[in-house]
């Protein structure tokens, strides 16, 4: 397992003060945290930069949304394995279902509790990719 200082988690995320706050959460446990605040900016990112270790999607985005984001970049050379975990307000389960399907890894709803959701990355931080 990788020191989680060297640790990157790219987070899409719109919402201003969620994403200040999932930001300061993730670097106060040594994690680099890179931002997409939305869905056009999370494409440059997809298709520009080095896979991060891990991504935090919300699915209700921008220019593009969460699900399409998924399929981007499950179809980016690198970022096959890449985890992703879905922080998002859409709680219907035929929302979860199809990220999911998509390739999801998990999927945290918003309100969200910040150290369930640390452990939620951590653990798919942990598996082998």
């Amino acid at each position: 397992m990788s020191d989680p200082a060297s640790q990157r988690i790219l987070m899409v995320e719109d919402e201003e003060d969620i994403a200040f706050l999932i930001r300061f959460m993730l670097e106060r446990h040594g994690f680099i945290v890179d931002h997409a605040a939305d869905g056009r900016q999370a494409i440059e990112k997809i298709t520009s930069s080095n896979p991060p270790d891990l991504t935090l999607m919300d699915i209700m985005l921008p220019y593009h949304d969460g699900l399409e984001l998924i399929e981007r970049l499950r179809a980016q050379p690198g970022w096959e394995s890449v985890p992703v975990l879905m922080l998002t307000a859409k709680a219907r389960e035929v929302d979860i279902v199809r990220a999911l399907e998509l390739g999801a890894d998990d999927y945290v709803t918003k309100p969200f509790q910040p150290e369930e959701l640390l452990a939620r990355i951590r653990r798919l931080l942990r598996r082998p990719r």
